[in-house]
């Protein structure tokens, strides 16, 4: 359950009685006016002059602009005690009228008509239907998280304890090295005179880094489901608002709350939102979401460690984060939050399985090595896509072949089985593929192929060639480098050689290959011609693509010559490709015609037709300096 902080610290409110009285009003206006008030009934000055003629009223009230005249009904002799009946009339100009009224004996009462209270009323009432519209709409504005006026300066923090968050590190895995850092916070939380007797002083503030999917925000919840604590969980963005200074004002309310009931936790996830650094994007320095950092920074700088109060916050993008906020006495702590390693997938496979029912010849290690790079994220919707897959089958148990259906369906995308290729295109991507895998097969670097398919997936995919690495890896060699490029080009070149032309089908793998080329050449200092140099810097380190681009520092000579080295190296590297599918053509012939019957080849049945041939764990032959020489395109 997610309770707000002002629902946790305050006294639940009584029932108010407004409701009551509003009702017993009502109830009142009601009786008087159809038990006890007289019908009224509006008639002419002439009718009104003959029922006072024909003794039907009985007495007038004479006002400024209108006669009431009354009539009593006699029950059983006696006269009622309220008027049963009311006639009313406009009063005209008549100086007869008193006259008349005496004449025919009709009681006349003078009154001087008040007009105050029905101007007031005219006034009032429309003023208070108004007030009412205005307080249902505002209360509709803070019910979808606008707040009212008098909460937009309030901390949107949302408070969590023990009960509430119902996860503990116990539920985190693949995190080894995070989560022992956490440890020492919670252990501070717990017992913190074991470290200020000593005169230590805990770090204010911890920064997760990492990659998205990787758990930052599971371990913060973890933290405050050890701790028992009191947890306020905020996002940057909430900080942010229309109005200038409302996001000051929230930084300020929610140190305000945390340091009322310290010892807590404070998370700010997603920091980058709140903390990008200042002057960068912006037409001015003084704008709101630069306020709302400045006072963070404030509010940070003033707060006593020794109170309790640890801020933990949560980004994949610290590269763009002001360096003010990483400096000691600030976010003086950062933990990086990685993708899991072999046994950490293995341990995540395990806590998202113990719900679903698992065929017992499934291996969990089998899928955990088949899913390097995988996050826990993605692991978690892995196992939640294999489970789908079953019941839409109709199985009782998730199987091996569901998890391997949903690995990829996560990398390639989803099966498009109503996209229909002609004959001609679904042969161009059958021998554009079998490039792929034959040149994987004939580098001995390049990770061993484990599916090939023909079946369009995603968006654009007409096919796809899938490669496991066998381990982690976290460095690669300049040749491992040249032979993942190499991968990368078979496909292209197969198309050149077996059909005497080109498709766009090749752009992706283009496009990476030429990326790898230009990172050998400018930034790893893999090049002959440039030396050991590097002319680029990598700015981002989570995401695909830098956020601030930054200025080149380089000559345009220099940035000549290193377009003419990536030409230079991908052209030799097509050369070499060619040749070697050239040396199995016929191989691709089979390898080909088998995926048009199949659409889908597995590791085993690639690895039979590679032994078949006797080419299986060899590499072939082919060298930057070959050029390719094969006899003509394949027949259609």
């Amino acid at each position: 359950m997610v309770l707000s902080f002002q629902e946790v610290i305050t006294v639940p409110k009584r029932t108010s009685l407004a409701a009551i009285y509003i009702l017993v009003t009502l109830g009142l206006i009601l009786l008087f006016q159809f038990a006890i008030s007289p019908r009224i009934d509006r008639v002419s000055y002439s009718q009104f002059k003959k029922y006072i003629a024909d003794n039907k009223i009985n007495s007038v009230v004479v006002s400024t602009h209108n006669l009431r005249g009354f009539e009593k009904t006699l029950h059983g002799g006696k006269e009622p005690l309220f008027p049963t009946k009311l006639y009313t009339t406009p009063r005209v100009g008549d100086p007869n009228l008193i006259p008349f009224l005496e004449k025919n004996q009709v009681d006349i009462i003078a009154e001087n008509e008040n007009t105050f209270w029905k101007v007031l009323l005219s006034w009032l009432v429309p003023i208070f239907f108004f007030m009412l519209i205005w307080m249902w709409f505002m209360r509709r504005m803070g019910q979808q998280g606008m707040g009212g006026m008098m909460t937009l300066g309030k901390s949107k923090a949302k408070i969590f304890v023990q009960r509430d968050v119902g996860i503990t590190f116990a539920d985190v895995a693949g995190q080894d090295e995070a989560k022992q850092e956490l440890q020492e916070i919670l252990e501070f939380l717990k017992s913190p005179e074991k470290f200020t007797t000593l005169g230590a002083r805990i770090p204010k503030g911890v920064l997760l880094v990492g990659p998205p999917g990787t758990g930052k925000t599971l371990l913060a919840k973890a933290l405050a489901g050890e701790s028992g604590v009191p947890f306020f969980f905020m996002s940057g963005s909430d900080f942010i608002e229309l109005f200038v200074g409302l996001g000051a004002a929230r930084v300020r309310d929610l140190f305000e709350q945390a340091s009322k009931v310290a010892p807590c936790v404070i998370f700010i996830d997603e920091l980058d939102a709140l903390g990008k650094a200042r002057g960068l994007g912006t037409l001015g320095g003084h704008d709101e979401r630069e306020q709302t950092l400045n006072q963070l920074l404030a509010e940070m700088d003033g707060f006593d460690s020794k109170k309790g109060v640890i801020i933990v916050a949560a980004t994949n993008r610290p590269e763009i984060l002001d360096p003010a906020l990483l400096r000691p006495g600030r976010f003086d702590r950062q933990i990086l939050v990685d993708r899991p390693d072999l046994q950490g997938r293995l341990d995540i496979l395990k806590i998202h399985t113990r719900q679903i029912r698992l065929a017992p010849d499934v291996n969990l290690e089998t899928i955990a090595r088949r899913t390097s790079g995988f996050t826990g994220a993605d692991l978690a919707n892995l196992a939640n896509e294999a489970a789908l897959l079953a019941a839409r089958r109709g199985k009782s148990e998730v199987g091996e072949p569901e998890l391997e259906e949903a690995i990829d369906r996560i990398i390639a995308g989803l099966e498009k089985k109503n996209r229909h290729l002609n004959e001609r295109e679904k042969t161009v991507v059958a021998y554009h593929e079998t490039g792929h895998a034959l040149v994987a097969a004939s580098r001995p670097t390049a990770e061993p192929v484990h599916k090939i398919s023909i079946v369009p997936r995603g968006i654009a995919a007409l096919g796809f060639t899938l490669q496991l690495p066998t381990e982690d890896r976290y460095l690669m060699s300049r040749r491992e480098l040249l032979e993942k490029i190499d991968v990368l080009l078979g496909g292209r070149a197969a198309e050149e050689l077996m059909f005497d032309d080109i498709t766009t089908g090749g752009h992706n793998d283009l496009q990476k290959a030429t990326e790898i080329a230009r990172s050998m050449v400018s930034m790893f200092g893999m090049n002959e011609t440039l030396g050991p140099v590097t002319y680029e810097q990598r700015q981002a380190v989570f995401v695909q693509q830098p956020a601030i681009i930054p200025p080149r520092e380089f000559s345009e000579h220099t940035a000549r010559v290193i377009d003419q080295e990536i030409q230079k190296l991908i052209e030799a590297r097509m050369a070499g490709v060619k040749k070697s599918l050239c040396d199995q053509k016929e191989l691709m012939h089979k390898i080909a015609q088998r995926l048009l019957e199949k659409e889908t080849l597995e590791a085993e049945e690639f690895q039979e037709l590679l032994a078949r041939d006797g080419t299986a764990g060899s590499p072939l032959p082919g060298g930057p300096h070959l050029k390719a020489n094969c006899d003509g395109p394949a027949p259609a």
